[in-house]
């Protein structure tokens, strides 16, 4: 099973690439944690409308199809590391890839979140999306490790 977090932006700062990189690497090879990349609308005295329907083309493409799709949004459903790791447990029960999608600075379009299988969100917080990526990576990593027994500090 694939884990593929889709996020819009394509470049962020070195110590978020090396940070979700690190988090990335540590999946085992039948739950790898994939990141596409998708470009940003250039803002250009385009409406919030134009730029969200032209990003979510372009993560539509990005999307292999039947894959379950978790929209990362502020009004999402909260789940603590022990709930995250028994969701992941079901999608990897499904036996389908699963995409984690992180929109643009103005959100996501309506009509892609329309699509979604569930709603997730990461915090309360309004996050950085470079500092979103690693938070997403580090959360399934740490969900990961609770399926597979290891000790979780909280329990």
């Amino acid at each position: 099973m694939r884990l593929l977090l889709v996020a819009v932006g394509q470049r962020q700062p070195a110590w978020a690439d090396t940070a979700y990189e690190d988090f990335a690497k540590r999946f085992p090879p039948e739950l790898r944690l994939e990141l596409k990349a998708v470009k940003a609308e250039t803002r250009g005295g385009k409406t919030a409308e134009q730029l969200m329907a032209a990003e979510a083309a372009r993560i539509e493409a990005a999307l292999p199809r039947g894959v379950r799709r978790i929209i990362l949004d502020e009004r999402g459903e909260r789940r603590t590391s022990v709930q995250l790791a028994e969701r992941l447990k079901l999608w990897m029960g499904e036996g389908r890839d699963a995409a984690l999608i992180i929109g643009g600075p103005d959100g996501l379009h309506p009509a892609l979140k329309a699509t979604a299988d569930e709603t997730l969100r990461l915090s309360d917080l309004t996050l950085p999306h470079a500092f979103a990526r690693v938070l997403l990576a580090e959360g399934l990593y740490r969900a990961w490790t609770v399926t597979t027994g290891h000790p979780y500090h909280r329990e």
